[in-house]
């Protein structure tokens, strides 16, 4: 779409009169990233000009965002309410328009963040207080920042477990029903914004309860658990009714795990050990149960050592190179001057030939010089 004069001028004296502003997390991070915002992502800027089709944010160093057509028409209640000046959060829906602008929405934004905010609840521990809205023969409609979640049966106190002898659905949706339009206390167990599902549970032992069963456990201890909810940043898995701990996704596997819902379900049996009892919460670790890849690794490998190593990740820094499962290292950036070179000559998925620079087993790092072949 093409700027409008009226959008046009007023672009140009903004970026004239703007003054520094002190930089905030976002834009240090926009700032400090080699990589470009892909779509998908989220985006920070201010606004530097508004017209009647369409909404001009500053994006350093990336250019200027665009909101128009209709990502503009499903955002007008949110456009009414922003003035030149104000910095809006908005997610990249394509890369590159006809007029060079990367092309935002406000809306898709509004919803990446109330996801966001699901996750840090879990993460948390929040307790949110919600409105039963439904039920249905498996539980309890609720509704938090205008998204439906699921409250599973089971997941219910049991003051408000349906109490049916003979396990008869029609019977559990009448008691179930009886809880409409009342207010209960729960807290997010999951959260899968690609789905969009929500899941909730009501069962929340007091703080007392809590620290006398974590009393009972000490770092080492190994055992069986249940998985409760996943996020992107590990797996929680209930210990004991009234217990969970986090196993951090770093502590999934020794090999690089990027979503940790791709392995695991709600309900899944596994094995996780305690390494760390903090401020009455417990850490847990399911790789701690798995054979060390870089204690055999110590014995093969050395600096100066020519490998093979298969990329398995880039990252602002290079690309990760594993040499074998579990063991990786970095291929730095600078050994090919920008990020678009260094994905020209290595690809996702391919093996090439690396010289190990830096081995230290003990720290589990590694560093790898590509070795160029005539």
């Amino acid at each position: 779409m093409p700027k409008t004069i009226t959008a046009q001028a007023e672009v140009e004296k903004q970026e004239k009169e703007a003054k520094p502003k002190k930089e905030n997390a976002m834009g240090k991070f926009l700032n400090d990233s080699v990589t470009p915002p892909s779509v998908g992502d989220l985006v920070e800027g201010p606004v530097i000009a508004i017209d009647k089709s369409g909404v001009f944010v500053d994006l350093p160093p990336y250019g200027t965002g665009i909101i128009y057509g209709k990502e503009y028409i499903n955002a007008r209640d949110i456009i009414k309410r922003i003035n030149i000046g104000d910095r809006v959060a908005a997610k990249v829906v394509d890369l590159e328009n006809v007029e060079g602008y990367l092309e935002l929405s406000l809306k898709e934004a509004k919803q990446a963040l109330i996801w966001s905010e699901a996750e840090s609840a879990i993460r948390d521990k929040r307790i949110l207080d919600l409105l039963v809205i439904e039920a249905n023969k498996g539980g309890l409609i609720l509704t938090w920042q205008g998204l439906q979640g699921f409250l599973p049966a089971s997941q219910l106190k049991t003051e408000h477990y349906p109490r049916v002898m003979d396990g008869d659905k029609d019977k559990i949706l009448e008691e179930l029903k009886k809880l409409i339009g009342q207010k209960i206390s729960v807290a997010v167990i999951s959260a899968l914004p690609k789905e969009g599902k929500l899941i909730f549970s009501e069962k929340n032992p007091e703080l007392k309860d809590k620290e006398k069963i974590i009393g009972k456990y000490t770092v080492g201890d190994e055992m069986e658990g249940e998985v409760t909810g996943m996020v992107d940043f590990g797996v929680f898995v209930r210990v004991e009714e009234g217990l969970e701990g986090l196993v951090h996704i770093s502590e999934i596997d020794w090999s690089l795990i990027d979503d940790p819902r791709t392995l695991f379900s709600v309900g899944d049996k596994v094995k996780v050990k305690i390494i760390e009892i903090k401020d009455g919460k417990i850490s847990l670790s399911i790789k701690a149960l798995k054979e060390n890849p870089w204690k055999e690794a110590e014995k093969k490998y050395k600096k100066d050592d020519v490998v093979q190593a298969v990329i398995i990740k880039f990252n602002k820094h290079g690309a990760l190179a594993s040499i074998e499962e579990g063991v990786a290292g970095l291929v730095h950036i600078s050994e090919f001057g920008s990020e678009e070179k260094l994905r020209q000559k290595l690809e996702l998925g391919k093996s090439y030939t690396f010289r190990i620079t830096l081995f230290d087993a003990k720290e589990q790092k590694m560093a790898l010089s590509f070795v160029e072949h005539a």
